[in-house]
């Protein structure tokens, strides 16, 4: 029986194909920076749709709208034209009250700079990230999420006692103690040598398994970007290429 007719004998028994729910969005979207008299494009109608529990690896040279792509999607850019969706919300035109929100139960972010709390040890911050989103960590818990990104040592210290890698695994940390739905990760394994970042990468694939979480990360290593589920490629501004590897 040919696949069309089975489709048919489904369709009309009723029975629908299970479909993932579509949890980012980007609908023609165009960013533009202005300095003075100059214009730069970074964004020139791109569309993208990525469903829920997908993890998706953003690759290409620089200036071709990586960064720039993320931004939009956490909410701290605005398009200049088009639709950023996340969770349904238009991310674009929500108030900044409403993106904090989005952010906050929705989103982890992990850029290339992190924003551990200066004043805090490791682990506090951990269990403080956790606690405002919504989710009750005590010590013991927050020590088991630093020995997950290999700095089971490192609890005590504050950040400007951390390397940059060091910093790195432990905004990492924060980010999984609250649990979020979709993971935005930029460089994640930039400053990081080999068997860390391998480390993390199976830790993300871990946490991606129990939890349904969805991750898109920038990468310019095409070992990382084959960890995912989809590589998007990005050439001046545009989607040139979009291919599963699983």
């Amino acid at each position: 029986m040919a696949v069309g007719s089975v489709e048919g004998v489904r369709a009309a028994a009723g029975i629908v194909p299970d479909r993932k729910k579509t949890l980012v969005q980007l609908e023609e979207v165009i960013k533009v920076y202005r300095e003075s008299d100059v214009e730069t494009i970074a964004l020139r109608g791109l569309d993208l749709s990525i469903e829920e529990g997908d993890s998706v690896a953003i690759m290409g040279r620089s200036g071709s709208g990586k960064s720039t792509l993320l931004n939009l999607i956490s909410g701290s850019d605005r398009p200049t034209a088009g639709r950023v969706l996340v969770d349904g919300t238009d991310v674009g035109r929500a108030d900044e009250v409403a993106r904090a929100q989005l952010r906050g139960k929705v989103m982890g972010i992990i850029f290339q700079s992190q924003n551990l709390l200066p004043f805090l040890t490791l682990e506090e911050n951990v269990v403080l990230t956790g606690r405002l989103a919504g989710t009750e960590l005590d010590g013991s818990w927050a020590r088991e999420l630093l020995d997950r990104v290999g700095l089971a040592d490192r609890g005590s210290h504050r950040p400007d006692q951390l390397s940059g890698g060091e910093q790195q695994r432990g905004g990492l940390a924060c980010v999984l103690a609250a649990k979020p739905r979709l993971l935005l990760a930029d460089e994640m394994t930039g400053e990081l040598d080999s068997a860390t970042a391998a480390k993390l990468l199976d830790l993300v694939r871990e946490v991606r398994r129990t939890e349904g979480m969805t991750v898109i990360m920038v990468t310019h290593d095409e070992q990382v970007a084959q960890t995912a589920d989809r590589i998007v490629e990005l050439r001046d501004g545009r989607v040139v290429a979009d291919r599963r590897v699983r």
